[in-house]
């Protein structure tokens, strides 16, 4: 049976419409509505609070090279998990929005070089009786859904101004195995921090869940006087492995050798080197989807110089960071002077 909005099986602990929220008598009717610092102070932890589990949804963001079929995975929420949290909260009175849009200048798209301009589309959100911000989102023309996802994304990044939403930032995304249609066999479990529920205990990104004393053993014990425990060394190493489809072998590799001198992350005995070469391997990630979104404008020939100044063939021949970045800055060079 569908919940309200289509969302199925909501509960009404989740808030009337599965926000996550359960209304306020906190509401803004009429423009010049005002709020006392108690009330301003009590809705923006409410618009801070996650949406309910049953609204979020998961975008496969990107795909390994080679090897058994696997994505990176996000978790967002659609627009409608927006306005819903925002009716709860200030009525369908108490807020409004407005949009301008715009079209860039036309741009080299892809390695074909297709020339293709860009939507942009500005969101103006108010709240009555707290403030008003504004973003911008993007789509490049020939998506036939250009104006939508502009729209949606502009709206999304104003909300995350008042918090709402902010706390999805937080995910750099996990790999999980694909299907033959590239979509998720499954989809991971949202960390308690990421709950209502974990929200309103305390929970925050970034926190370690602390073993009590009495339950631990002594060998817990003696782990956690050196700042880490064998589960999670074993996260860790876990974390490093998924990451060699989407950097590479020989990046991987070259990262695992020169931050840590092993072949296998397994072999990893300090927790604080685990970090390090996870920070490393990271980095490298987000390098690659840098240089991606960089050739998008380019095509592939912008890579040519710097990997001639590097004496490399390909980019499958980088195995260490320096090298990236040179590559990665190079061409994102390259792109700037395309764009203006």
């Amino acid at each position: 049976m569908s919940g309200v909005n289509g969302h199925a099986n909501v509960s009404p602990a989740a808030g009337a419409n599965g926000s996550g929220v359960e209304a306020l008598p906190l509401v803004a009717s009429l423009p010049q509505a005002q709020f006392t610092s108690e009330q301003v102070k009590q809705i923006v932890s409410e618009l801070e609070t996650p949406f309910a589990p049953q609204v979020i949804e998961w975008r496969v963001t990107n795909t390994a090279k080679g090897g058994k079929l696997r994505g990176q995975v996000i978790p967002y929420a659609d627009q409608r998990a927006y306005t819903d949290r925002l009716n709860t909260l200030v009525t369908p009175a108490g807020w409004t929005r407005k949009y301008a849009f715009h079209t860039s200048a036309n741009f080299e798209r892809g390695k074909d070089k297709k020339i293709v301009a860009k939507v942009l589309v500005t969101c103006e959100l108010t709240i009555f009786g707290l403030n008003t911000h504004s973003a911008t989102g993007e789509a490049w023309a020939d998506d036939e859904n250009a104006a939508t996802v502009s729209e949606a994304q502009a709206f999304k990044r104003a909300a995350s101004c008042f918090g709402l939403g902010r706390y999805l930032y937080y995910f750099s995304g996990e790999w999980v195995d694909l299907d033959e249609h590239k979509r998720p066999r499954y989809t991971p479990k949202l960390p308690k921090w990421a709950t209502p529920e974990g929200w309103r205990q305390g929970l925050r990104p970034g926190q370690k869940t602390v073993t009590s004393p009495v339950l631990a053993t002594n060998s817990a014990v003696r782990n956690r006087s050196r700042g880490t425990s064998e589960g999670d060394a074993t996260a860790l190493v876990g974390q490093i492995e998924a990451l060699e489809g989407p950097l590479g072998k020989r990046l991987y590799r070259g990262l695992l050798k020169s931050v840590a001198r092993v072949w296998k992350p397994s072999e990893i005995r300090d927790m604080a080197l685990l970090r390090k070469v996870l920070e490393h391997m990271q980095g490298a990630e987000r390098g690659l989807r840098r240089l991606d979104a960089a050739l998008e404008v380019t095509g592939p020939e912008a890579m040519d110089p710097p990997l001639r100044s590097l004496r490399l063939t390909s980019l499958d021949r980088v195995d260490d960071l320096d090298a990236l970045k040179l590559i990665v800055l190079a061409v994102e060079e390259a792109a700037s002077k395309i764009k203006r």
